[in-house]
């Protein structure tokens, strides 16, 4: 059974519309949300937990209506917006008592289980903490309440690569026993490539893909070549930057035969989002 399940999920604004967008995480895995800014993945995560009006679709966790079992689906989730830098003069002490009382199966043993792991100190004020120390603290109380689903708006964002690899340390671990799932959103390609295990990749505010990390990858190649390779084939081209010295782009794997006289390489997750974002351009990137 799915974790998570998203259906046709849609929202729209006067200058943007999220678009029927679905995808689904099972149970112990990594789903990196991915597309550039604005193309919406907050406005995604909003609607899926009804902090915004949806126009359309549904959300399961675990198997239930999210919309009809809102209370109940709740109590199986933590959500993390961003890094967590509310009540900054308030100590963790006397958030968490508030927060405590949100939750019938808060679990006060694993709560402080998650306080000496992370090495928070309840007396500490937010301000004192540093930006991966706050979103830790914001990691704890999700947990301690048993949630199952883990959604993370940019959690690393901000933070500097020693406490990026850090955290994302803990997500691993949080995952190992089968029972979580972490969707989280990110910019930061090389964040997902150390650590997901799926990747949905909104654009436009359409679902471009939704699938695991490998088959991601191997669904696409880089090319380069001289000029003279470029005119010919350039419609089969995703994305291209010209140089002195010809040019370099991304084509889906099925077109390969069509660049035999170019070099054929690999994709990794950053160049196929750096050239898919090129597509809907008329003009080609020249160095």
């Amino acid at each position: 059974m799915h974790l998570l399940e998203v259906r046709e999920l849609e929202k729209r604004y006067p200058t943007f519309t999220l678009d029927k967008v679905s995808f689904s995480l099972e149970p112990g895995y990594i789903m990196g949300f991915i597309g550039r800014n604005g193309a919406g993945k907050t406005t995604t995560m909003k609607a899926m937990l009804n902090l915004i009006h949806r126009d359309g679709g549904e959300v399961f966790v675990n198997g239930k209506s999210f919309f009809e079992n809102e209370r109940a689906c709740k109590g199986e989730i933590g959500f993390v917006m961003g890094e967590f830098d509310c009540y900054r003069n308030a100590t963790l002490k006397t958030i968490t008592d508030v927060t405590r009382r949100f939750y019938p199966d808060w679990d006060e043993t694993a709560y402080k289980k998650y306080l000496d792991r992370f090495a928070l100190v309840e007396e500490k004020k937010v301000k004192e903490l540093s930006a991966g120390m706050r979103v830790k603290y914001a990691l704890a109380l999700a947990l301690s309440h048993n949630a199952r689903l883990l959604i993370l708006d940019e959690p690393t964002s901000g933070l500097d690569p020693v406490s990026r690899d850090d955290l994302l340390d803990v997500f691993r671990d949080l995952i190992e026993d089968g029972s979580r799932s972490i969707l989280f959103s990110t910019h930061i390609i090389s964040d997902l490539e150390k650590c997901a295990d799926y990747i949905t990749y909104i654009k436009g505010g359409k679902i471009l893909a939704s699938t695991d990390v490998i088959s991601f990858r191997e669904s696409y190649r880089l090319v380069s070549g001289d000029r003279e390779h470029l005119e010919v084939r350039r419609p089969k081209l995703i994305g291209c930057k010209e140089h002195a010295f010809g040019f370099t782009g991304l084509i889906r794997a099925e077109d390969e035969a069509a660049f035999q006289s170019c070099k054929i390489a690999p994709a990794d997750l950053e160049s196929i989002m750096i050239y898919t974002e090129q597509e809907d351009s008329h003009e080609t990137a020249v160095l």
